[in-house]
C-alpha cells in the first residue's frame, strides 16, 4: 500500500459537490503536486488531508493508519499555510521551536531540532530576529522549519510560494525541492501554478470541478495531456481539426473529427511557400529568452514561440511558413476525470 492513500475521498457543501470520488496514492518521499484553478478542490482535498476539512465521504490512510476521522494534531502532519501564520511578537527560534514545546519536547533536544533545521533552511543565522525583520521568502523559510522541526512523516504545502515576487518564487520554488529531498519527506503541494508543479514535482495531479483529470510525471503531463482543458492549462496550446489518413497517421485538415494539439514552441516558422500552412504574423511579443508571435493561418491564430537566437524579429505583417513534424500533433479525449 502508498504511504498515503486517499480512497474515493469527498467533500460535499450542500448540494455542491467540491471534491468528489477522489482516489491518489502517494509512495514515501514523494513529491506530488495538486494543481487546477480556483474552485477545483485542490485546497479543499489538501485541507481533508490535514484535518481542517470533515470528509463526507471515503476514507484517508497515512502509512497503512486510518486518519480519516482524527483530529488535526493526532496526525501529526507539517503544514505550511499561504499566509506563513507565523507569530509576530516570536523570535524566529521561538517560532519554529513552537510546536515542539507544545510536545513537551525537553529542551536541550528542542534546541539541537530547532538549530539544525534552520541550518536547513539557511536562517542560522537569522534565528533572533523577528519576522518583521526578514524579507518574504526568509519568512516563508521559517514557516517551512517550523513544519519541518516536528519531523512529521507527511508535508502539506498550501499555496506556498503565492505570496513572493517572480523573481523569488521561482528561487524559492527550487529550495523546497532542495529541502524536501534532503530530509526525503513525503510532500503534497496545492498550486495554480503550472511553472511551479512542473519544475519541483515528482508527478502532478491535474484537477477540474472537483475531479482529477490526470496524474503523470510533469514531462509526460505536458507532453501527452489528455484532454483540452489540461492542453490548454498545463501550459500553451493551438487546437486544431484532424483526422487520421489510411495508415493511421495524424494529420491537420479541416473538418476533422479530431481535435489535435499543437504546443507553440513545436512550430517552425519557414519562408513564404514553405512549410504545412501558411500565414501572417499578426502580433509579437518579446518574452527575453524567446518571441511568441501570433499567426493569422485559415485555421485561426496560432501561436508559434521562437528562441531569441539574437537576430532582428520579424515584422508584424510577414507572410510565413508553419512546419512542424506530425508525430508532436497530440490527439485529445473530451473531458473526463479519473475515478
Amino acid at each position: 500500500m502508498a504511504f498515503v492513500q486517499l480512497e474515493n475521498l469527498g467533500k460535499r457543501y450542500g448540494v455542491i459537490d467540491a471534491v468528489v470520488a477522489t482516489n491518489l496514492s502517494v509512495e514515501k518521499g514523494e513529491f506530488v503536486s495538486l494543481l487546477g484553478p480556483s474552485g477545483c478542490g485542490k485546497t479543499t482535498t489538501l485541507q481533508m488531508i490535514a484535518g481542517f476539512v470533515e470528509v463526507s465521504s471515503g476514507r484517508i490512510v497515512l502509512d497503512g493508519r486510518d486518519i480519516t476521522h482524527a483530529k488535526p494534531a493526532s496526525r501529526g502532519l507539517g503544514v505550511v499555510f499561504q499566509s506563513y501564520a507565523l507569530f509576530p511578537h516570536m523570535s524566529v527560534q521561538d517560532n519554529v521551536a513552537f510546536g515542539l514545546r507544545m510536545r513537551k519536547v525537553p529542551n536541550t533536544e528542542l534546541q539541537q531540532r530547532v538549530a539544525r533545521v534552520l541550518k536547513l533552511v539557511r536562517l542560522d543565522q537569522h534565528a533572533e530576529r523577528y519576522p518583521r525583520e526578514l524579507s518574504g521568502g526568509q519568512r516563508q523559510r521559517v514557516a517551512l522549519a517550523r513544519a519541518l522541526v516536528i519531523e512529521p512523516p507527511v508535508l502539506l504545502l498550501d499555496e506556498p510560494l503565492s505570496n513572493l515576487d517572480a523573481n523569488l518564487r521561482e528561487e524559492m520554488q527550487f529550495e523546497i525541492r532542495r529541502i524536501q529531498r534532503e530530509v526525503g519527506i513525503t510532500t503534497l503541494m496545492v498550486t495554480h501554478d503550472q511553472c511551479e508543479a512542473l519544475s519541483i514535482s515528482d508527478r502532478v495531479v491535474v484537477m477540474q470541478a472537483g475531479r482529477i483529470t490526470q496524474i503523470d510525471a510533469p514531462y509526460t503531463l505536458y507532453e501527452h495531456p489528455r484532454t483540452e482543458f489540461i492542453s490548454g492549462f498545463v501550459g500553451k496550446a493551438n487546437l486544431l481539426p484532424g483526422e487520421r489518413d489510411d495508415a493511421g497517421v495524424v494529420q491537420v485538415h479541416s473538418g476533422g473529427d479530431l481535435t489535435l494539439s499543437l504546443r507553440p514552441e513545436k512550430i517552425d516558422l519557414r519562408e513564404k511557400d514553405h512549410g504545412r500552412l501558411q500565414g501572417n504574423i499578426v502580433s509579437r511579443f518579446f518574452l527575453g529568452s524567446q518571441w511568441l508571435y501570433g499567426v493569422s493561418t485559415p485555421f485561426g491564430e496560432l501561436s508559434v514561440v521562437r528562441r531569441n537566437d539574437g537576430s532582428a524579429p520579424l515584422a508584424e505583417g510577414t507572410a510565413v511558413g508553419l512546419d512542424w513534424d506530425a508525430a508532436l500533433l497530440r490527439v485529445l479525449s473530451v473531458d473526463e476525470v479519473c475515478a
